[in-house]
């Protein structure tokens, strides 16, 4: 089959997918756009969606497209257009648009503690802590949730070592599982190289999905494990779900500690309570002879703590071979519970367990524009 007969196959049946929204087919309603198929089968596309489209539009083009016979692979760009295909809304001239009210959020029970893993910048560990957090609750016999939220490098799948797409049953998304924690991330969806080149809209609805429409079940602890920075996943969360806390993950380094500042400064702005501080990459400890080595400048953690009146929840070590565990999709935790990383990974998880035990979540603060 050749190409050409091979991408007018395909267009028919993205043709087949309806937008419930207005009840036009996607391709119709310009969301399909740049389609290409070359020799091999591999099919690509942008597929463009509006703040008021489903977001499982763009799994179910992809599948209509995996369903074509000849298909070999298919890669989807997805972007957002706040006036979607139909063009923006008339308004009188001259009068400027009024600005949406900020959403209310949730109070999800369901989800027990909802607790954001976040950092100021990039770097400093955040994610292994929120994975080893989080297998470390499990293994405290807790019913865990994670949900990877850092859309621009989700590197969860890698760290708990799955990558197979969720299933969809009942209209939910059913989270994978490993080493005792439900999962979701959107790197189980899209392909590992598809740049995120998204906006706010896009990114709330993505968050907002992954809350509603994955069958969590009842949980314990519902970590999310958040992009550095206070950029629109931090601010689409808090407008989502009521959360209980935050935790804040630095290194030693002034830079790391002034910019984990500004993140909790944040948290605090729109009424999330900061339950503390983890420091990253405090120390070494050398296998050999086990002498203690501060490898950074030492302290920065604590100097954070006491600023913003919190405790230090814990210091995680340098450890040869951790990142390589990382990598292979085995928590340092789980693997080596004893290193000196594991012993104070599993004593994090016992501090968060009793720090946020009383916490309700927090009353919703409008975030300021």
């Amino acid at each position: 089959m050749s190409a050409a007969d091979l991408k007018s196959r395909v267009a028919q049946a993205l043709g087949g997918v309806t937008n419930p929204r207005h009840g036009r087919d996607i391709v119709a309603a310009g969301m399909v756009r740049d389609l290409a198929v070359d020799e091999q089968g591999s099919v690509s596309f942008t597929f463009v969606l509006t703040r008021d489209d489903p977001g499982a539009l763009a799994r179910q083009a992809r599948k209509a497209v995996e369903g074509v016979s000849g298909v070999t692979g298919v890669k989807v760009n997805l972007v957002d257009s706040a006036a979607g295909g139909d063009g923006p809304p008339a308004r009188p001239a001259g009068r400027p648009p009024a600005p949406p009210a900020p959403p209310t959020p949730d109070e999800l029970p369901h989800l027990g503690k909802v607790l954001a893993i976040s950092s100021g910048k990039g770097g400093v560990g955040k994610s292994t802590v929120s994975a080893n957090l989080a297998a470390a609750l499990a293994l405290e016999g807790h019913r865990v949730g994670l949900m990877d939220a850092d859309i621009y490098g989700p590197n969860i799948p890698r760290m708990f070592g799955v990558d197979t797409k969720p299933e969809v049953q009942g209209g939910k998304i059913h989270p994978l599982d490993a080493h005792g924690v439900k999962l979701m991330s959107l790197g189980f969806i899209v392909e590992r190289d598809a740049p995120a080149i998204w906006r706010g809209p896009i990114i709330m609805k993505i968050i907002t999905q992954f809350l509603r429409d994955v069958a969590w079940g009842e949980l314990d602890y519902f970590l999310v494990d958040l992009p550095p920075g206070t950029g629109d996943a931090q601010l689409s969360l808090t407008q989502i779900v009521r959360l209980h806390g935050a935790i804040i993950v630095t290194t030693p380094q002034e830079m790391a500690v002034g910019d984990s500042l500004r993140g909790a400064k944040m948290f605090e702005r729109v009424g999330v309570h900061v339950v503390g501080i983890v420091e990253n990459m405090s120390y070494f400890v050398c296998p050999h002879c086990h002498t203690r080595s501060e490898v950074f400048l030492a302290g920065g953690g604590a100097r954070l703590a006491a600023e913003l009146h919190v405790p230090l929840l814990g210091q995680v070590p340098l450890q040869a071979g951790m990142a390589e565990l990382a990598d292979s999709g085995k928590p340092i935790v789980v693997s080596e519970p004893q290193s000196p990383a594991g012993v104070a990974l599993r004593d994090l998880a016992r501090a968060v367990t009793a720090r946020v035990a009383g916490l309700s979540p927090a009353l919703p603060i409008t975030a300021p524009r």
